[in-house]
């Protein structure tokens, strides 16, 4: 009788449905143990659910992830709220710091065709179907990002602060972006080997010390309350 009910539930149908589940489960179980043994949301404050459910946050959460593969002595910030033009602020995504500089990166975590260079003020997704969106050149958008860092650390950083955007995998950048020259864009997968790259080419500027002064400085931008996450937003949809 056992093995009358065992056969029965041991169908070659069953497996077609169960096997797919099973599939998404273990996927799930292992990206949840990825995220409890990075420092993510110690940086950020974000909870994996609140990050996985956001696009903006579970892009900046894969690039982060990126940063912690690179090799040596590094500091990864997330969302710094520093002060920007006319009292309003500017949300910085992501800041590195390296011996040999400091690294600020832009994530869009976009799917479709992006089109762009770096002369128009906006930027356009292209999706299946026809639909488009318009964005804040995100060249233009980082290089406030790096303008505002400037102010808040002083002078004597300007020429070691790093510009990268960084895209997702899952789309295409088309061809006047991929050509652009002195400015790095490019998508997640690429992010690692480029900055191995860059950083063996750079030559050191920060000792230990300094990295550890410029970690605590900018720490005090971080983890904004909900007062100065809701100003900056209303200022972005103003703009």
């Amino acid at each position: 009788m056992s093995d009358l009910i065992l056969s029965a539930i041991f169908q070659p149908w069953m497996l077609i449905i169960f096997l797919p589940l099973i599939y998404v489960l273990i996927r799930m179980y292992l990206r949840k143990k990825e995220f409890k043994g990075s420092s993510y949301s110690d940086a950020s404050g974000n909870s994996y659910a609140k990050t996985v459910s956001s696009k903006g946050n579970s892009g900046e959460y894969l690039t982060f992830l990126e940063l912690e593969k690179l090799d040596g002595d590094k500091r990864i910030l997330t969302n710094l709220y520093l002060p920007g033009k006319d009292g309003k602020t500017t949300e910085v995504d992501l800041v590195m710091i390296h011996p040999t500089g400091i690294y600020v990166f832009e994530s869009k975590n976009y799917s479709g065709w992006i089109l762009g260079d770096d002369k128009v003020r906006y930027w356009t997704q292209s999706l299946n179907g026809g639909k488009k969106n318009k964005f804040f050149n995100p060249i233009w958008q980082n290089k406030g990002h790096i303008a505002a860092l400037s102010k808040a650390l002083g002078n004597g950083y300007e020429d070691h602060l790093y510009s990268y955007i960084v895209f997702s995998e899952r789309c295409e950048l088309n061809k006047s972006i991929n050509e652009l020259q002195g400015v790095v864009v490019l998508k997640r997968n690429r992010l690692l080997s480029k900055l191995r790259q860059d950083v063996t080419e750079r030559s050191t500027v920060f000792m230990k010390t300094e990295m550890d002064e410029l970690e605590e400085l900018l720490k005090s931008f971080e983890l904004a309350d909900d007062v100065t996450k809701a100003a900056h937003i209303e200022s972005v949809m103003a703009k």
